[in-house]
């Protein structure tokens, strides 16, 4: 069975929500590269209303959408996407500074990102993925096939970290389209060892494998880099006054 395709869910979502459908929009790394849309896609779904008969119709496409490989798209009605960018502040930041409207009109205007709620979120959801980083590791010792899939699995979400992390920093007006750059940087910015991660941008690249034998090492460089960006999250925070 063929995958789903961006085209594919913006026919099925335009079935299900009708008119009240006022935006299909694609942000992330592939809206953040020219081209054809690759990998995991990220989309956001703005809807006036959602009525029973639109969530069921919708949720079989997010389920193909799913299936395909891809993260479920983040639906909000219009009241919500206008008054929600202090808890999503990073999603925020993100369709802000690069995205593609699939379908209808996204508004923008008013929409602000502060760097206190951006902060706040990049803190939790920094500690979160390194708990949850530390909780496979150890669940996969001694196993390197299980470490590289563990790898590949949070390669998107510590890169999302990441560019949050560069909008807070004051030396960086704005994240690099390029993951390398953006590892860098934020190397630079933290004091965290750059390599593991670039190691992740090179096998997403198919330009260097992981080895059996790297794999526990480039496993355990992100997660002390990891440890590192949440410290540095957090002197953020105390710098600023909590």
């Amino acid at each position: 069975m063929a995958k789903m395709t961006l085209d594919d869910l913006v026919r099925q979502l335009s079935a299900a929500h009708g008119d009240a459908l006022e935006a299909v929009v694609l942000y992330g790394s592939a809206a953040r590269h020219e081209g054809a849309p690759s990998g995991a896609l990220d989309v956001l779904v703005v809807v006036r209303a959602l009525s029973d008969g639109a969530l069921r119709a919708a949720g079989a496409a997010t389920r193909s959408w799913m299936e395909a490989g891809n993260p479920a798209p983040l639906t909000l009605t219009s009241s919500e996407w206008r008054s929600s960018a202090d808890i999503f502040a990073i999603e925020y930041a993100d369709i802000l500074a690069a995205h593609r409207v699939l379908h209808g009109t996204l508004s923008t205007d008013g929409i602000v990102v502060a760097r206190r709620d951006l902060r706040l979120q990049l803190e939790r959801e920094t500690m979160g993925k390194l708990l949850q980083l530390r909780r496979e590791m150890q669940a996969r010792l001694g196993d390197a096939k299980a470490q590289r899939a563990l790898l590949e699995g949070v390669r998107a979400g510590i890169f999302a970290l990441f560019r949050a992390a560069l909008r807070l920093s004051e030396s960086v007006t704005a994240p690099h389209a390029d993951s390398e750059v953006v590892a860098r940087e934020v190397a630079a910015a933290a004091g965290l060892d750059a390599a593991p991660f670039l190691a992740l941008v090179a096998a997403k690249r198919g330009t260097r494998k992981i080895s059996d034998g790297e794999a526990p090492v480039v496993l355990r460089g992100c997660h002390d880099g990891l440890e590192k960006l949440a410290q540095w999250v957090d002197r953020q925070t105390m710098d600023d006054g909590r």
